[in-house]
């Protein structure tokens, strides 16, 4: 380059720095602190799913934080649980949905679907073509372009409403197809209202009640026309229709693509009434107003965690796993004419007052969900509680799977993590000792599900365990499951100052997963009635005394109390080994209990790290158990492996089901550097940092940051660990600490330091260590 040249060279690039910071672009290396953090989400992550092979089998969740309504594009047919994947190219409507999974399917739904030309409304034949090219996902906002009815379909919403936004090209034969699914539906046209109401009764688990979705649609043009139908007959001119599966079609006059049609949608579980009333949510905004506060609430949510450095790609996961922990449970309750909380009750079918959540298993979220909410955002889990009160009054048990009301699925009692966790993180200002009452009631009695209250109670409470062979499925993992629970009531317990012999019974009964020890194969392994280990016994299979996963899987789910594992396991070296066998196994697999290859088998095959099946529940917390053992410096490493090659921000970017926010509750705890191994109590496991920083912005309004200078993809390990400007040698920190404020800084280098955190001193919480310290 000449040097004559040089100053106009200089006013080019000062120039195009300019007009790259209008735009909005920064460079990795300039990037800072991160001001809208709704712009790194991307809400198809997971979305490239299909039943035997899961990369998240999530759908693009249009809604709010814990809002009872989401949105969402359905490429799938009527009551697919696949609702949107990515690989579809076919567009049927923009649905309401209540969702937690496919695995569970939905409930209430109903779609909107604009078409031209022809008033279409068969799901079939309404369908059209779409392009990923020609559609825009945030949070808080949804359009795609329809091609064969040259039509763009917009959508923002409230928490219990939306606005669409249509835009056809010019035309009198542009229309807009209400479909209330089967089941049993009504729908009812008020042209002079521009207006539809109806309802939809369609739920896919449980045996509800007076269960329907009412709606309330209120369109911007008078309809030129207006028909409904009923399966596959259209009725013109009329404006009632009940049946098993009706639906409504109203149609416009419209100038271009200038001139939209708008429609306002509501819904209520409650009445027709309630669900006009909850139109109320839209006010007089516009649908560009009502984007841009959709936006703000996203940002305000998000933005409670503020990451600084790492790559764009590992921002993007980042922001993108903490939108999914934000959705699920769904806000059940609605706020009547009286501005008071009431809820349609799933578990009895009335109306009743107070807080309501459905849609997650408690079986996933115990794990990190849970705890994630008490961390940085106690006061909605503090609705969640109250919630959880009504569930008992209403249905008798605690749920241990909502959607909305009891499902019978999964294992375990783990309502008791639930509620534990919530109070020994500092929750109050409800009846805890309702639901204390609550938890003592589902540990010693069957529930009307196999999956609500303790499936084999009387084998367990005189056992010690649920046997083998009484015809009891996943008996092994219920019984490691429940003494868990019985751990997480015992600290309730003794928060609450129980009596002394009560607190004493489920000390003893946490202890019950030593009775599924076996020292022949330093495995977890199902025992039958009379006290022997069945057989045969292969710790590879899949299922059978297990929960979706094998013996090597499940025996470590020792929460409470991994000194004892230690102990049964023959010592720290032998139990290290035993966690270093998990990765260095091949990933071989017995899956004769299914009779063939169940999804999660197949997503720890493929992902190349041995009998780590990260992809399912029961062994997430496993790699933090190094910190146990005196080789934390190994935690470190696999959680970044983890970290790095099992998650990124694209639609194949889980390695199994997201499971309502439990998958991506790993990542946002791990990327931060520590853990909840064990949910009711107040320790966090530490792993490393992703980021050079995060700050923490708490409810309490202390901020918490977590520095890692000299952070990157080699410099993984832990040199040395600062709290508060004091050394700390502890592979643990507390809940407490974190919410008074503050700062952890962490150096990190290329080398693993075998010297820090090795001691006896330095191990988180066991209640076998607590117990022999009493």
């Amino acid at each position: 380059m000449s040097l004559h040249k040089l100053p106009q060279v200089k006013i080019q690039i000062f120039a195009f720095s300019i007009l790259v910071s209008f735009l909005g672009f920064t460079s990795v290396s300039a990037q800072k602190k991160i001001s809208d953090p709704v712009d790194y989400v991307n809400p198809l992550m997971g979305t490239d799913s299909k039943g035997d092979l899961s990369n998240g089998n999530t759908y693009p969740a249009i809604g709010l934080p814990w809002g009872m309504n989401m949105w969402t594009a359905q490429t799938g047919r009527n009551g697919d649980g696949w609702q949107y994947t990515y690989s579809a190219d076919k567009i049927r409507g923009i649905k309401q949905t209540h969702q937690p999974s496919p695995w569970m399917n939905d409930y209430g739904q109903f779609s909107l679907m604009p078409v031209s030309g022809k008033a279409v409304f068969d799901q079939e034949e309404r369908a059209s073509w779409f392009s990923h090219k020609a559609e825009t996902v945030k949070p808080y906002y949804y359009s795609v372009y329809l091609a064969d009815h040259d039509v763009t379909a917009e959508v923002t919403p409230t928490e219990r409403a939306a606005m669409f936004r249509f835009s056809f090209s010019k035309s009198d034969s542009s229309f807009v197809v209400l479909d209330a699914f089967d089941a049993g539906s009504e729908v009812k046209i008020i042209p002079e209202k521009r207006m539809i109401i109806g309802y939809s009764t369609k739920y896919s688990r449980g045996n509800l009640k007076n269960f329907r979705n009412y709606f309330s649609i209120v369109f911007s043009k008078p309809f030129s026309n207006y028909s409904v139908w009923e399966g596959k007959q259209r009725f013109k001119n009329k404006t009632d229709r009940k049946g098993n599966h009706v639906g409504a079609i109203v149609g416009f006059s419209v100038k271009g693509k200038s001139d939209p049609v708008y429609a306002k949608v509501s819904s209520s579980f409650i009445s027709a009434e309630q669900a006009e009333l909850n139109l109320k949510e839209l006010g007089n905004d516009s649908f560009d107003q009502l984007a841009a506060k959709g936006r703000k609430a996203w940002n305000e949510k998000l933005g409670r965690l503020q990451v600084e450095g790492g790559s764009e790609e590992q921002r993007k996961t980042f922001y993108s796993c903490l939108y999914r922990t934000l959705f699920f449970p769904n806000k059940l309750y609605e706020v009547n004419g009286e501005g008071k909380i009431v809820h349609y009750s799933p578990y009895n079918g009335q109306v009743l007052p107070g807080y309501m959540f459905g849609g997650t298993g408690f079986w996933d979220t115990f794990r990190a969900l849970y705890p994630f909410l008490n961390l940085m955002y106690p006061s909605i889990n503090k609705e969640m509680q109250e919630g959880l009160i009504n569930d008992y009054k209403e249905g008798g048990f605690l749920p241990e799977w909502s959607s909305p009301g009891f499902a019978d699925i999964m294992v375990g009692n783990n309502s008791a993590s639930v509620v534990a966790d919530a109070y020994i993180k500092g929750l109050r200002g409800y009846d805890i000792e309702k639901l204390y009452e609550a938890l003592i009631h589902g540990a010693n009695n069957e529930g009307p599900m196999t999956a609500v209250g303790r499936k084999g109670v009387q084998y367990y409470n005189k056992l010690g365990y649920v046997p083998y062979d009484v015809d009891i499925n996943e008996n092994a993992a219920r019984t490691l499951e429940y003494a868990y629970d019985d751990f997480a009531i015992y600290q309730l317990a003794k928060a609450l100052k129980r009596p002394k012999e009560e607190i004493e019974l489920y000390a003893k009964r946490s202890q019950n997963y030593k009775n599924l020890f076996d020292p022949e194969t330093n495995l977890m392994r199902g025992k039958n009635k009379d006290g022997s280990f069945q057989r045969p016994f292969n710790p590879l299979k899949w299922g059978d005394a297990f929960t979706e996963g094998n013996s090597w899987h499940y025996s470590w789910s020792v929460f409470h109390d991994i000194n004892g594992l230690i102990q049964l396991m023959g010592g720290k070296e032998k139990f290290t080994g035993m966690l270093d066998s998990v990765f260095a196994m091949p990933p071989l697999f017995d899956d004769s209990y299914y009779g063939g290859v169940i999804h999660e088998i197949r997503e720890m095959q493929i992902a190349n790290m041995g009998q780590y099946a990260h992809g399912n529940q029961p062994i997430q917390h496993m790699i933090y158990l190094y910190n146990y053992s005196g080789a934390p410096w190994k935690a470190q490493y696999w959680v970044r492996e983890v970290l790095n090659r099992l998650y990124k921000p694209t639609p194949d970017g889980y390695c199994g089901d997201e499971d309502n926010g439990q998958t991506s509750a790993w990542y946002v705890f791990s990327a931060l550097g520590f853990y909840p191994v064990c949910p009711a109590t107040d320790q966090y496991v530490l792993g490393a940092p992703l980021f050079d920083k995060v700050s923490l912005k708490l409810e309490n309004g202390k901020v918490f940051e977590i520095t890692a200078p000299g952070n990157s993809d080699s410099n993984r390990y832990i040199r040395k660990v600062n709290l508060n400007g004091k050394g700390y040698e502890k592979n643990w920190i507390g809940h407490e600490a974190i919410i008074k404020g503050g700062k952890l800084n962490v150096e990190m280098q290329s080398e693993p330091n075998k010297a820090r955190g090795t001691g006896q001193s330095s191990v988180p919480y066991s209640y076998s260590l607590e117990a022999t310290a009493q």
